[in-house]
């Protein structure tokens, strides 16, 4: 545990299924026992996406994302990172990145391992954003995957990008959230316009039957929130 003290400004501490995990405030988890850090739902080049069906978003998602991403591999500088599936928003979306974006990301994948987990997005990945793709993988009792599976157990996955909705003081907070159990965890989306799914909505139940803790994401510290704290939309 010593060794993470550096990073308890930053992040929240659990385990899972034994398995050491920290809970970055960028939405990313780093697993150091296996000194690999985890990212889901980046969804690089939605907003290019949108403009080829005539809805024009401001074309930074891309840009935005990667800062996040950087910043969560800098803290870290982990052996391996793991993308749990749609990394980008469509199977066109490696070929629109922009020249400043692909630099970046090779910067950012240089001196380690990268395996992209393919999502239902993002179902094929061609050889040039470098790094390996799989569908899932495993690291010590853990599977990863994208999308997490009904009556599954050791799972991280994401595809849900789970948001925690709280008021307290008459005062209401939407955060991106990570939901565990005691064998589960969902990562948030890492997107910067990947949006959410409010946790408390009927597609969780299935996943968590006996309920789940939410990592609330805050603005300087990680909030776990009792599932019968948060509020519906």
């Amino acid at each position: 545990m010593t060794a993470l003290l550096k990073f308890r400004q930053t992040t929240s501490e659990i385990a899972l299924q034994g398995c050491a995990m920290v809970l970055d405030l960028t939405g990313a988890v780093f697993l150091p026992e296996h000194d690999v850090l985890l990212v889901a739902d980046l969804h690089f080049e939605k907003g290019s996406s949108f403009a080829l069906r005539g809805m024009m978003l401001p074309p930074y998602d891309t840009r935005e994302t990667l800062k996040a991403l950087c910043v969560a591999v800098s803290r870290y500088n982990p052996r391996l990172v793991i993308a749990l599936g749609d990394s980008f928003h469509d199977i066109g979306g490696p070929d629109r990145l922009g020249d400043d974006e692909r630099a970046t990301l090779v910067q950012t994948q240089a001196g380690r391992d990268w395996i992209w987990v393919t999502g239902n997005h993002d179902r094929a990945l061609p050889a040039s954003i470098g790094g390996d793709v799989m569908e899932e993988i495993k690291v010590g009792p853990l599977t990863l995957r994208h999308e997490p599976v009904e009556g599954a157990h050791s799972e991280i996955g994401g595809h849900y990008h789970p948001v925690g909705k709280v008021v307290m003081r008459g005062r209401s907070t939407r955060r991106r959230c990570f939901l565990v159990d005691e064998s589960r965890c969902i990562m948030p989306a890492l997107g910067a316009y990947a949006g959410g799914l409010n946790a408390c909505d009927q597609a969780f139940q299935p996943l968590f039957p006996a309920g789940f803790t939410a990592h609330l994401i805050g603005g300087e510290r990680i909030f776990a929130i009792s599932r019968a704290m948060l509020c519906r939309d």
